[in-house]
């Protein structure tokens, strides 16, 4: 039996995308479905003085719901919100992460069909407080028991929800990036910087990441060109202090960057994308600086090697980092490979013209399966 194709997408803060990797998987998607016949909502986070409202944006039908807390404690109520209203359709669920499944029985009560991203090994993260980390490695069991499909990021995730039983019921979708191959040099300007001059870290300010390590690698010497250390550093961080503190002169921290259009020329333009993350799943910072063409640099995990591919470079430790600047910072030639090779890997599995099929394929096999 064929059934309505209606969808509800929750676990985001909304589109269009103001935030992070779910949302911009959320952007993409919703309005190709539509035009693929489908009917899509999506719940957006917004604060206590906006108002609950509903509009439209490319098709795609937008509930904003207002939340009374800031915060992870807003965003547990906004989750708790959505989650009692989408029960109340006969729509199917996409639920892009697991941080609140403890929720998720409800729908399965409801007999509401239901997919979900598991996102990454949240319970690893370093930042995470026992009990919190204890939270998430919880939810992560309840959403695999809950969903009737599971979509992992990443081969590695894939294997730990199969090692748990759940690979009949698993699909591996990575993240999709745009394919970036011209951008204005206009936005590095506000910096004075020059293309392939200056090499680029975007993430959040958190160890888990290496930001600390990647900071002291540049400023151990002197070096041809500056290092854009793109993210939000609050006064008063322990942690954030420490990486400014670290910073030689060379290195520029411009904070939090949202525009599209200036993040998309940073990555195109940089000389080298330096990618700390040592937590996985698939991270999408790393897929877009793929797409952008830019030649990377990324700590040597599981994760990492598999999204970067062969054609990238790694370290595993703060000296192993100096040392790759030092031996590749200035190789035209091996650059000028390492260029090639991110544009080739994006190509291979992360352009949303494979990615948005992948989600279709699972959706549509969850929505007509017999119950």
């Amino acid at each position: 039996m064929t059934r309505q194709r209606r969808l509800r997408i929750l676990g985001s803060r909304g589109i269009p995308n103001r935030h992070g990797g779910f949302e911009a998987c959320a952007q993409h998607l919703a309005p190709w479905l539509v035009e693929r016949g489908w009917d899509v909502t999506v719940y957006c986070q917004e604060p206590t003085h906006a108002g609950f409202h509903r509009d439209t944006w490319r098709g795609v039908s937008l509930e904003h719901v207002p939340t009374p807390y800031a915060g992870p404690l807003g965003s547990i109520w906004f989750d708790a919100w959505t989650a009692r209203d989408a029960a109340r359709h006969d729509d199917l669920l996409l639920t892009l992460g697991f941080n609140t499944a403890v929720l998720f029985p409800w729908h399965r009560l409801r007999g509401r069909r239901h997919v979900v991203n598991m996102d990454g090994i949240e319970w690893q993260r370093g930042k995470w407080s026992r009990p919190v980390r204890g939270w998430f490695w919880g939810n992560s069991w309840v959403a695999g028991y809950a969903a009737n499909h599971l979509i992992a990021d990443h081969p590695e995730i894939a294997a730990l929800l199969a090692a748990r039983g759940w690979s009949r019921r698993t699909t591996m979708v990575p993240y999709g990036a745009d394919r970036v191959t011209h951008a204005s040099v206009d936005p590095l300007r506000a910096w004075a910087l020059e293309p392939r001059g200056y090499g680029l870290v975007i993430a959040r300010p958190e160890p888990e990441n290496s930001l600390l390590e990647i900071v002291r690698a540049w400023s151990a010497k002197p070096r041809a060109h500056p290092l854009m250390v793109v993210g939000a550093y609050e006064p008063g961080h322990t942690y954030h202090a420490a990486v400014r503190a670290a910073a030689g002169p060379q290195v520029l921290f411009p904070g939090a960057l949202y525009d599209t259009n200036v993040v998309q020329a940073l990555r195109h333009h940089a000389r080298l994308y330096v990618h700390g993350h040592t937590v996985g799943g698939t991270n999408p910072s790393l897929v877009e600086a793929l797409g952008a063409g830019s030649p990377v640099l990324a700590h040597d995990n599981v994760f990492n090697r598999w999204v970067a591919g062969p054609g990238a470079r790694f370290f595993a430790s703060e000296q192993a980092c100096a040392t790759a600047l030092d031996e590749g910072l200035d190789d035209e030639d091996g650059l000028d490979a390492m260029r090639r090779a991110s544009y080739a890997r994006h190509a291979e599995d992360f352009t949303w013209d494979k990615v948005l099929p992948a989600y279709e394929r699972v959706l549509l096999d969850v929505l007509n399966a017999d119950k």
